[in-house]
């Protein structure tokens, strides 16, 4: 019996995705990799998360939503917070790094990046035309 569960995501890039897992201290490692659940089972992700003690992290595409979701066996999940708020601040962190990424991409810098105190980031971005 699987003790896989797969959380749906609003999460559609890989870059910003694999981005937001290094920022959060995470090395992912993209191809198709299994990610390791209950008593050895494995489970297919186009990028994981290996994790030494505790079932590891992957991210499976999904076609039909066509966004990545979280696939993880959560009867082993040893984060020191809760999945929920792993989502949370890994979407913050994607939301973040596509963010950065289009206003470059623009031709935008960042003059101004402020953390506040209700864990919210407010960017201030600047662009001189000739």
């Amino acid at each position: 019996m699987s003790h896989f569960s797969t959380v749906k995501t609003q999460l559609r890039k890989r870059e910003p995705l694999l981005q937001a897992l290094h920022d959060l201290g995470y090395c992912p490692q993209e191809g198709q990799k299994l990610v390791r659940g209950y008593r050895g089972q494995t489970v297919e992700a186009e990028v994981a998360v290996t994790i030494a003690k505790g079932g590891d992290i992957g991210f499976r595409w999904n076609d039909s939503t066509q966004a990545y979701e979280l696939v993880t066996d959560l009867d082993l999940w040893q984060q020191q917070i809760p999945v929920e708020r792993f989502l949370s601040k890994l979407t913050q962190r994607y939301a973040l790094n596509s963010v950065l990424t289009a206003t470059a991409e623009e031709g935008f810098e960042v003059a101004e990046e402020k953390r506040n105190l209700d864990g919210s980031i407010e960017l201030v971005v600047t662009r001189w035309d000739p």
